[in-house]
């Protein structure tokens, strides 16, 4: 019941307005069938670059997220006290709000007095000053980068559990075979963890996808178009009372998460059955 509830009703719901041209408050709208979709496919250049930022933002955060989560699990696995530390460190940015978060990257990325900038010209590096959120090409990969930062060490946590249900005897059985530390994780370590990378890879999609307040706060609203996502493109659009059109670009968007989703549990178990 609560499934349909708040799911399935909704859902179905979103379907029938988003073949209308409703405007949120009236009671009476006209049925345009799939002109809604059409004009998104066609004729929609500010949702074809969300689309498009959307989808270099979440490529870029799954690969760099998941591989540094890896990476600082595997250092960090055995239970001393620098690591316990150091674990903490690297999760403590997770406890923070996306508000916060995002305030304190704005002044780092300032060009004018920001700490990157600074930084930068310190080290004598001053030729590779930039605008950051400010350049149109690199500006997504900026706020990719963000996102990173502030979801490495929960990714970490999830695969440090993984490890730590790994029988210890494998390893030690592998050593008695003359296997290298880079063969014990190629043919052990990489392969058991499997459930923890599916749960990682799924769950930082979804983070990519819905870093609605990451965005807003770090350009503002509306965001400019350069850093413009799916989910604040469709906020924008219900803002401006197309209700119809918001839900069409609603619709699609659940395809296109349903989408990825299916290819990236194809590709991990591509990756997990080479080894």
């Amino acid at each position: 019941m609560l499934y349909v509830v708040f799911f399935a009703g909704p859902t179905v719901q979103a379907v029938q307005y988003a073949l209308t041209d409703w405007n949120g408050y009236e009671d009476t709208y006209r049925n345009v069938g799939m002109e809604n979709f059409s004009n998104l496919a066609t004729d929609d250049d500010l949702f074809s670059q969300a689309l498009s930022n959307n989808l270099r933002f979440m490529l870029t955060v799954v690969v760099f997220q998941t591989l540094f989560a890896l990476v600082f699990a595997v250092y960090l696995a055995a239970t001393t006290r620098s690591s316990v530390f150091l674990r903490a460190l690297f999760f403590f940015p997770t406890i923070l709000s996306s508000v916060s978060v995002a305030f304190v990257w704005r002044f780092v990325y300032d060009p004018s007095f920001g700490l990157a900038n600074r930084g930068l010209d310190a080290v004598g590096l001053d030729g590779l000053r930039s605008s950051y959120l400010g350049d149109p090409q690199q500006a997504i990969y900026f706020v990719a980068l963000t996102q990173i930062w502030f979801h490495t060490g929960q990714m970490m946590v999830i695969y440090i559990a993984g490890l730590q249900v790994i029988p210890r005897e494998l390893y030690e059985a592998a050593e008695v075979d003359g296997a290298s530390r880079w063969q014990q994780f190629r043919f052990v370590t990489w392969p058991l963890l499997a459930p923890a990378t599916a749960i990682v890879v799924a769950y930082t999609t979804i983070q990519s996808f819905k870093a609605f307040d990451l965005i807003l706060g770090l350009s503002g609203n509306p965001p400019k178009p350069s850093l413009d996502i799916l989910s604040t493109r469709i906020f924008s659009t219900f803002s401006n009372s197309e209700y119809g059109y918001a839900a069409a670009e609603s619709v699609l968007f659940m395809i296109v998460i349903a989408m990825v989703t299916f290819l990236q549990r194809r590709a991990v178990r591509i990756l997990q059955a080479g080894t």
